[in-house]
């Protein structure tokens, strides 16, 4: 690079990192509102929340980046164009191309940071994400629930027990699932225990029944099963496809858009989420590309 072509690249990074943090900032505040509700309602301190929080940044970053790099671009050439500066490079025999070149390769460089956090970086903050939600919704059931109360830690689920041993285990336990209406599920049990691991949280009922209410059999609408010992994994509170799959497709890996796991139930909805997800994930490095011809195509050229 020239001497001129680093002085500009050094103007426009200047402007797109102010730009993009300000932005950044101030709409992380917003989103972290959304789940300030979760973390406060079960007293957690502030290092979940902003690691909570902080898992969302790199899809915000890659929405905000273009936007930033535009807006950039546009004020240092307008600034350059009010300083004369332009004009003097102009008259000095540069042409607009040439000029502009540190635009480009700023360009550049956003696009491949942002193809590399599409590819690699969000899904795996997704799924972190993901996890560290079901594993705060399933501490706060264990620790909302109060005996001799009905509690609801989310529409269409309801929890009663009797006591609370002081183990921690669940006495006299009434579990009832209504997310469903046309499968509703009630669970009654002696005692249970809520369990976590590395594949997750899961309620764990000894003793009891199972009510369930199935509107698609008209022969057998409630069915009435015993059991010894019962299990319900928690992370079917967190968000998963109609389908089935656990993975959202903003979760799932790039390999996995393209070809979708043969033992996953996809119904022809689920496959255009898939492929849209594939076409944002790629298309969106190239965001920063054409904002910066427009960017160009605006305000490149000289003007007294």
């Amino acid at each position: 690079m020239t001497l001129f072509s680093r002085y500009m690249f050094r103007q426009v990074t200047s402007a797109f990192l102010l730009i993009l943090l300000t932005l950044t900032a101030i709409i992380w505040l917003a989103t972290a509102l959304k789940e300030l509700d979760l973390i406060t309602s079960q007293g957690q301190g502030l290092a979940l929340f902003f690691h909570m929080t902080a898992l969302s940044l790199p899809s915000l970053i890659t929405l905000i980046a273009p936007n930033a790099v535009l807006m950039a671009c546009l004020y240092t050439l307008d600034r350059m164009n009010g300083d004369s500066e332009i004009i003097v490079m102009t008259a000095a025999g540069a042409t607009v191309w040439r000029i502009c070149r540190p635009l480009i390769a700023l360009a550049v460089i956003v696009s491949m940071v942002i193809l590399l956090v599409n590819v690699f970086v969000n899904p795996a903050c997704m799924r972190a994400l993901r996890d560290l939600i079901t594993q705060v919704r399933a501490d706060l059931i264990s620790q909302v629930l109060q005996p001799g109360r009905f509690s609801s830690p989310e529409r269409g689920l309801t929890f009663h027990i009797r006591d609370r041993s002081k183990d921690g285990e669940l006495l006299g336990l009434l579990f009832h699932d209504e997310r469903d209406s046309k499968q509703v599920m009630s669970y009654l049990a002696e005692r249970g225990r809520i369990l976590s691991n590395e594949k997750g949280s899961f309620l764990i009922m000894f003793d009891g029944y199972v009510h369930r209410y199935d509107a698609k059999n008209k022969e057998k609408s409630v069915q009435i099963i015993k059991f010894d010992q019962n299990m319900v994994d928690l992370s079917k509170f967190g968000p998963q496809n109609k389908s089935g799959n656990k993975l959202e497709p903003k979760q799932m890996p790039l390999m996995e858009l393209i070809n979708p796991p043969d033992d996953e139930k996809f119904d022809e909805k689920d496959y255009g989420q898939l492929r849209y997800e594939l076409h944002e994930r790629l298309a969106t490095p190239i965001y920063p590309i054409a904002f910066i011809f427009i960017a160009i195509a605006l305000m490149g050229q000289a003007r007294t």
